[in-house]
């Protein structure tokens, strides 16, 4: 049964609702819900109508779509799940989506050697690895890095819609080091995954300069349908992460060749997965190796060193190697007094 991208909207935002146990649904509400939800997503102003949303309900506890979603109404009003764990999102695939997936599959593997389809190919194994483990009822063979306690991950559909559709955000945000969250208007950018960590970047209203924020320290996010969207023409995500290892870049900064000597043993790790993509083998030595990658020194690459432990060392630049000395002097100290 064909689904038209305006009721699957509606299919979701009804999911959610009833999911939601903390607050009870009438028909008003997921009325009013999936209103909302298609005009922030389809710029649809028009509403959706009490028979529409009984029609949708019916068809979500029917097996025409294989929902068979138990939704009942108690107290003669309001609506729920009578099982709080369900959900539609976690209904298995019905053969035929498993058959049409195999088609994909088998249509995407076809590009894979292709430079434009080049990174395809570990989405190509997830989806195939997917559709054999529906269709075996066997454990998977691919096992995707995953967290599923991470903070943030609802406010990654608003925000790619907001992308989408060139719509300014006000964000409420608490970073680390601060000790209340702020409210603010941010114009979003792109969408970055990091570590399994997910980033957006983008510019706040009255500011110049791009800001990277992480989706874990977001508290709400409300699309500004009637604010005006400032895009930033010049930027491009390929240019502006280019020198940097993770999310952090200083836009004041010029990428430094960083020498790093790495020991016999860890050499093999770094030449099969360089941490750059400008790493070049300076020399073999008989101990290790030295490379160099031309790279802004931030965050992510001293974690990245320190993450090495004893099996790395900078060379230069001196202030690179004076912050890992000092964070390792530290870290020893801290062994040394007992935490």
């Amino acid at each position: 049964m064909p689904v038209n991208r305006n009721a699957l909207i509606r299919y979701k935002t009804i999911d959610k609702c009833l999911q939601n146990h903390y607050r009870k649904w009438t028909l008003e509400d997921l009325i009013d819900a999936c209103s909302e939800a298609l005009y922030e997503y389809e710029g649809i102003d028009k509403g959706v109508s009490r028979r529409t949303i009984q029609a949708d309900i019916q068809l979500m506890r029917s097996d025409k779509l294989g929902y068979n979603a138990p939704i009942i109404v108690f107290e003669k009003k309001y609506y729920c799940y009578e099982d709080k764990g369900y959900s539609i999102t976690n209904i298995p695939l019905s053969n035929q989506d498993l058959e049409k997936l195999s088609e994909v599959v088998e249509i995407l593997k076809q590009f894979k050697g292709f430079s434009h389809f080049k990174d395809l190919g570990g989405m190509v194994q997830k989806l195939e690895d997917k559709v054999y483990t529906e269709k075996s009822k066997q454990a998977p063979i691919i096992d995707i890095e995953k967290n599923e306690n991470l903070k943030g991950l609802e406010f990654l559909e608003p925000i790619y819609a907001a992308i989408n559709q060139k719509k300014a955000i006000s964000i409420v945000y608490q970073s680390f080091r601060a000790r209340n969250a702020n409210g603010f208007i941010f114009y979003p950018y792109l969408l970055k995954e990091y570590r399994n960590r997910w980033f957006v970047l983008g510019k706040k209203e009255g500011y110049k300069d791009l800001l990277t924020l992480a989706l874990d320290r977001v508290q709400n996010i409300d699309i500004e349908h009637d604010k005006h969207y400032v895009p930033d023409p010049k930027f491009s995500a390929a240019t502006y992460f280019k020198d940097v290892i993770g999310v952090t870049v200083n836009p004041n900064q010029r990428p430094e060749d960083v020498h790093l000597f790495i020991d016999r043993r860890n050499a093999p790790y770094i030449l099969t997965k360089p941490l750059h993509s400008s790493q070049k083998l300076i020399e073999k030595l008989k101990n290790g190796i030295e490379i160099s990658i031309q790279v802004i020194p931030n965050y992510e690459l001293e974690r990245e060193i320190l993450g090495y432990g004893d099996s790395i060392c900078v060379l230069s630049p001196l202030s690179l190697r004076n912050r890992i000395e000092k964070t390792l002097c530290n870290a020893k100290k801290l062994y040394s007094d007992g935490a």
